[in-house]
């Protein structure tokens, strides 16, 4: 323990302050041996008159700047640094396919890119994606030349209410709890060859009861025959292995494990998963994966892990650094911050309003910390804005479907977009039904939350309630009628917004408090000609003591709370002007995570 401690401590002392390429495998639960990062150094311009595609930007012209890709050029990691609005921006590079590449097909990768994306290569338009969140890619083989070639994207992100943008300001310049915006590449950019008949897809579900891991593999293949071969290692010791004929895109294995071990935030077990693709005895592909074998349950209001009663003790996580904002500086990066959120003695993190870079998952998976997953909401409604919401959502479920991590998936936050809910819109009411049903019918095996904080309907798994009451004194007088056997509050602590709407109530779903706490502390060196532009919507302190005290008052009231299945403490870091993190925006803890982590193990053991 000492050891990783000072490991700790030495990652946060060493924080990047420039550029660090990523050396990590960007897609690591779908690992291939052979790929190429085209992470570095871009040719960039700004198009604010939107004249590229009428002057053929895309036939190859030199662009006048240059970026560090796969960072925002609002970002100081970018080399660009600029914070103003730039609405239509463009991307160039050049290069060079390994020449023993040239019998394979070429993905071309982007792990996210926000919004509109265009892309060309060597002058021919390859495809196009809307969508910031999560990944998408072409195959390029078509448009290669020998020697260089020349990649060009034109990425459009509008200042637009119906787009989902999360904690991205609609104004672009950070305000109350929405901060600076995130425009094109930031996450990154790769090759990587394949052959023609591939392993396209694989879908792990794990079945704890059972001791089995179903595993569903899809082909990009015509399906005449050729033979699967799949394994699970446990180590270097192969603990389960079948085959099969591909007479379908789709095969199922169901691959049982002799004296299983589950995973789980203390024991975080991963078994790893091999699958070959064979023509005869040709090999023809090869996928390396991970699975974690653990059930998710919700039984008389309590959430269990495999099959264990289990108190959810979460930090809220907003996924931003001060150095390139949505974009994570390195892979280090976010192994510390799972690290020192597990440090803190948090067992769950919830990821606000984005879809995480996967690797923020892997280290989830591999360092043992639950994780609701939760998508960036658009600020406005409209069909349109539905539309785009439920196609981003689902492809984020498929990306992230197989992490062991993901306990509960959350599509709507607050209400975000949907502003009748109050007046109980009927149209808004039913799409939280029909975002709900999407989710459940992508997947069955997690919990869902229609919305998470207020106006909830019937359909959702968990009633998640948001409440900023900074006193245990306040916690118990507001919560005493449910104490004594009552109902909960009808109106929540924010506005008395309703808890639920047209009709809906709670039906014994397990109960949470998802938003707690909060307390700002202002750092002693921020000018105070700067003071006046922080957000001061939560309780205000004046020093880490201070804080230390009013953090353990707010955990000893909702310890007290006997109906409560768990909580999220807001938040993990400060953000921008939202100074109210348990550690600095640049990943400083405020006082040693240990006393944390000590007030949760006094006050939870027995819930956990």
């Amino acid at each position: 323990m000492e050891q990783r401690h000072d490991r700790i401590e030495q990652a946060i002392n060493d924080r990047p302050q420039t550029r660090q390429t990523p050396p990590a495998y960007p897609r690591p639960q779908f690992v291939r041996q052979h790929w190429l990062s085209l992470d570095g150094k871009w040719e960039f311009a700004f198009d604010d008159v939107d004249q590229g595609l009428r002057l053929g930007w895309s036939g190859g012209r030199q662009l006048e700047m240059s970026i560090v890709v796969p960072f925002p050029y609002q970002t100081e990691l970018s080399g660009i640094n600029d914070k103003s609005i730039h609405e239509v921006v463009w991307y160039a590079r050049e290069f060079t396919v390994p020449q023993e590449w040239e019998s394979h097909e070429v993905l071309l990768h982007f792990g996210a890119v926000d919004y509109h994306t265009v892309v060309w290569l060597n002058g021919h338009e390859v495809g196009h994606n809307r969508g910031g969140h999560v990944p998408f890619w072409f195959n390029i083989r078509p448009y290669l030349h020998k020697g260089v070639n020349r990649l060009t994207l034109r990425v459009e992100d509008r200042q637009d209410p119906y787009q989902p943008r999360g904690k991205q300001s609609p104004s672009g310049l950070p305000h109350g709890i929405d901060y600076y915006c995130t425009t094109g590449i930031w996450q990154s950019v790769w090759l990587e060859p394949v052959p023609p008949i591939r392993i396209g897809e694989l879908k792990i579900t794990p079945h704890a009861e059972e001791s089995l891991l179903e595993l569903m593999v899809y082909l990009h293949a015509p399906a005449t025959g050729w033979r699967l071969e799949t394994e699970v290692m446990d180590g270097d010791l192969v603990v389960a292995r079948e085959e099969a004929h591909a007479t379908y895109a789709a095969t199922r294995f169901r691959l049982k494990i002799a004296n299983p071990k589950l995973w789980s935030p203390g024991s975080p077990h991963l078994y790893d998963l091999r699958v070959r693709l064979f023509d005869g005895d040709q090999l023809l592909d090869e996928v390396e994966s991970y699975a974690g074998l653990r059930s998710v349950k919700i039984v008389d209001g309590r959430v269990l892990l495999n099959d264990a009663p289990t108190f959810l003790l979460m930090v809220l996580d907003q996924g931003y650094w001060p150095e390139s904002y949505l974009a994570a500086p390195s892979d280090d990066a976010l192994r510390l911050d799972v690290e020192l959120t597990k440090q803190l003695g948090f067992n769950a993190a919830r990821k606000h309003q984005k879809i995480e870079d996967p690797r923020w998952l892997y280290w989830c998976d591999r360092l043992g910390l639950l994780v609701w997953g939760e998508m960036a909401n658009a600020r406005a409604w409209s069909l349109e804005a539905e539309e785009r919401l439920l196609a981003e959502w689902e492809r984020a479920i498929r990306r992230d479907y197989n992490h062991p991590c993901i306990i509960t998936w959350v599509p709507v936050n607050e209400s975000m977009g949907f502003p009748g809910l109050e007046e109980s819109h009927p149209g808004q009411y039913a799409f939280l039904e029909r975002i709900v049903e999407l989710t459940r019918r992508l997947d069955s095996t997690r919990p869902v939350i229609d919305n998470d904080g207020w106006e909830h309907t019937n359909v959702t798994d968990i009633c998640a309630i948001h409440d900023y009451t900074p006193t245990a004194e306040g916690l118990r007088e507001r919560y005493k009628e449910t104490l004594a056997g009552g109902p909960l509050p009808a109106g929540v602590w924010y506005k008395n917004k309703p808890l639920f709407v047209l009709g809906s109530e709670h039906r014994g779903q397990p109960v949470m408090l998802t938003e707690v706490g909060g307390f700002l502390m202002t750092p002693k060196d921020i000018p105070e000609e700067k003071r006046d532009g922080l957000y001061k919507f939560y309780a205000s302190i004046e020093n880490s003591e201070e804080l230390l005290a009013k953090y353990r008052d707010l955990m000893e009231g909702l310890a007290s709370l006997e109906f409560l299945a768990g909580f999220c403490y807001t938040q993990l870091t400060d953000v921008e002007q939202e100074i109210n993190g348990l550690l600095t925006y640049d990943r400083k803890p405020k006082f040693p995570p240990e006393q944390i982590a000590e007030i949760h193990k006094q006050l939870f053991a027995v819930k956990s």
